[in-house]
């Protein structure tokens, strides 16, 4: 089966100028396929999250060219971008930022009911699918606020896969957890990877995680440093 370059990023350079003017992104080229679970690694400061906040179509001010399933993100509207990032990329960050306001099912479904693509009943049952899939559907109906570190970080998971997105992207999700918890969520992304054909992209200053991802891209100094070929 040919597997799908989800993301591909050709030669994106980025400098930021305040006062002076000091690059930090150099010459940065490759690409994601469906099904691949790859992480980034690097010592604080070498542009790992610089570079993932570009990926994601948060910051615009590049060079280069981002293509995101096969389509270019050059010169596209803030309205264009922030609907490709709600339906085709899903984010888990190292801080849940769950709302103990609603449900954890609540929760879960509000990327899809921002997006508009399905009725409230049709995203409330692939919410809770999704929790499923997880393992922790049985606390669908509980706030955040009454659940583990772990717990809430699994929510965050089902949160980002809502819209069943292209690509998962994580900035450190195994940053705030002990190491049961960051085994248990670095379990999910590998089974999401295997069985689902899940991309995902993952930011880490954990080795042991990188170490069993299925690529690790190295950076230092805002170049990459190392990429295992696809």
């Amino acid at each position: 089966m040919e597997r799908k370059k989800v993301i591909q990023a050709v030669d994106i350079n980025k400098s930021f100028h305040d006062p002076m003017t000091v690059k930090v992104l150099t010459d940065i080229s490759f690409s994601i396929y469906s099904g691949e679970f790859v992480s980034i690694v690097g010592k604080s400061g070498c542009g790992k999250s610089t570079l993932l906040y570009i990926l994601s179509t948060m910051d615009t001010s590049f060079e280069g060219e981002l293509f995101l399933d096969g389509i270019s993100m050059k010169n596209k509207k803030d309205a264009d971008l922030a609907k490709v990032r709600n339906e085709k990329i899903g984010f888990v960050f190292q801080f849940h930022y769950l709302l103990n306001e609603f449900s954890v099912l609540k929760n879960v479904m509000l990327p899809g009911l921002k997006l508009q693509q399905l009725t409230p009943a049709e995203i409330e049952h692939n919410a809770y699918e999704k929790l499923k899939i997880l393992g922790i559907e049985k606390q669908a109906l509980k706030n955040p606020n009454q659940l583990s570190g772990g717990q809430k970080q699994r929510v965050a998971i089902a949160r980002a896969l809502i819209n069943d997105p292209i690509i998962i992207m994580g900035d450190e999700p195994t940053g705030n957890l002990d190491k049961e918890n960051g085994d248990i969520v670095f379990n999910i992304f590998k089974e999401l990877a295997e069985e689902y054909h899940q991309a995902l992209l993952i930011v880490t200053h954990d080795m042991d995680f990188a170490a069993n991802t299925q690529r690790i891209i190295t950076m230092e100094d805002g170049r990459i440093t190392s990429i295992p070929v696809h």
